[in-house]
């Protein structure tokens, strides 16, 4: 199953895509989410990635960067879950930043998912959706908010 998520942030997106860092990681997670960032090697071909889930079950999530890539028009990179909550049984995220213009990017996270259980995938939408929907404003808080394009 996929969901797409697009955010239009300010800056340019080779600006954007560079601060996909810790900072922004943490950032990211939900104020009060029972998840510990273990590791955090960066966003390059061959990084990896660890979080511990205390809540709702106490879980390890590993995922390893598969693929960067940086054009004249988008910047991405890939993380694939190796080691994933029982629940899922597949994890893939592109997280891609499209340039609009030099000032305005689009962030796109383009996430793949499976359940553990495969019978159960449509199950998991609603919860990925609900997971990841708040990022959407969450980038343009950290990174601001260009609306003039």
């Amino acid at each position: 199953m996929n969901i797409k998520l697009r955010s239009k942030v300010a800056g340019n997106y080779l600006n954007v895509m560079a601060k996909f860092d810790r900072d922004l990681f943490e950032f990211l997670k939900p104020p009060d989410s029972q998840m510990k960032l273990i590791e955090f090697g960066g966003s390059k071909k061959g990084d990896k990635v660890h979080l511990e889930i205390i809540f709702p079950f106490k879980s390890e999530w590993i995922s390893l960067i598969t693929d960067d890539k940086i054009t004249e028009s988008e910047a991405y990179f890939v993380d694939e879950g190796i080691v994933l909550p029982a629940i899922l049984g597949l994890w893939k995220h592109k997280h891609i930043v499209r340039k609009i213009n030099d000032t305005t990017s689009e962030i796109i996270d383009d996430m793949t998912f499976e359940a553990g259980w495969k019978n159960f995938t449509f199950l998991l939408y609603p919860f990925i959706f609900i997971a990841f929907f708040p990022r959407i404003k969450a980038y343009k808080q950290y990174f601001g908010n260009n609306t003039s394009t």
